[in-house]
């Protein structure tokens, strides 16, 4: 067992340097990806939910989806702050943004990540969360998009495309897609996308999302994807 999952792991870190390394070489090098960070490449990264407001909750632990997407957006912005991009947090820390409990808390909570985001005036905008279906057996990252951005669109298939691949070294199904009409789609004027990293309905994926690696095998994967997004726009 210990065998496998240092092969395992050892696969999942070739994949991703081969990743890395095809993005570098479609933008002429890491030169030109840093010149994506020097030309004023912001992102910003949502954590959904937080304080009062903890999202679904994982159907054998009880886990808090708050909690698992703002431990992915941590990792997530490490990966991203050492290509070279400014990244911004929506949410630093578990609680939430509505400031206080009274009445009206989440439209506040949502007004607050909106002015941050503005602010930020990101190039960028990935929210991060987890899914809940009523079947026990759907599984797999799931990627929703603005649908009035072509943009949005290709950003939300390259990172698609890492998750499927992550999610198939455990026998899970690709999934597809999907345009949404969601606040943090729209509201700022850039290619923006939530990153739905696998359901709580499902004791597999919970574990897994549990799990420091796998989080960290979701961020490799996100940022993969960001990557190959960006080498896009120069082809």
């Amino acid at each position: 067992m210990k065998r496998t999952f240092i092969a395992l792991s050892v696969a999942v870190a070739v994949f991703f340097c081969a990743a890395v390394g095809l993005c570098f070489r479609a933008l002429g090098g890491a030169q030109a990806v840093a010149s994506f960070a020097d030309g004023g490449m912001r992102i910003v990264l949502d954590a959904g939910h937080g304080g009062m407001d903890g999202g679904v909750v994982g159907r054998k632990t009880g886990v808090k989806e708050s909690d698992l997407n703002l431990a992915i957006v941590l990792k997530l912005k490490q990966k991203l702050d050492e290509i070279g991009f400014e990244v911004t947090l929506t949410r630093k820390t578990e609680a939430g943004l509505y400031g206080t409990t009274a009445k009206g808390f989440k439209k506040r909570d949502m007004q607050k990540r909106k002015e941050i985001v503005e602010e930020a005036e990101p190039s960028l905008l990935l929210s991060v969360h987890q899914n809940y279906y009523p079947s026990k057996t759907t599984r797999g990252g799931q990627l929703f998009y603005n649908k009035r951005d072509e943009k949005s669109q290709k950003l939300a298939v390259a990172v698609q495309d890492e998750l499927n691949d992550l999610y198939q070294t455990q026998g899970v199904k690709n999934r597809t897609v999907m345009a949404g009409e969601y606040f943090m789609l729209e509201c700022y004027d850039c290619p923006s996308v939530i990153v739905e990293c696998g359901f709580l309905s499902s004791a597999e994926d919970e574990t897994l999302l549990r799990s420091a690696d796998w989080q960290e095998r979701l961020a490799e994967g996100i940022a993969a994807g960001v990557l190959i997004y960006l080498s896009g726009l120069t082809a």
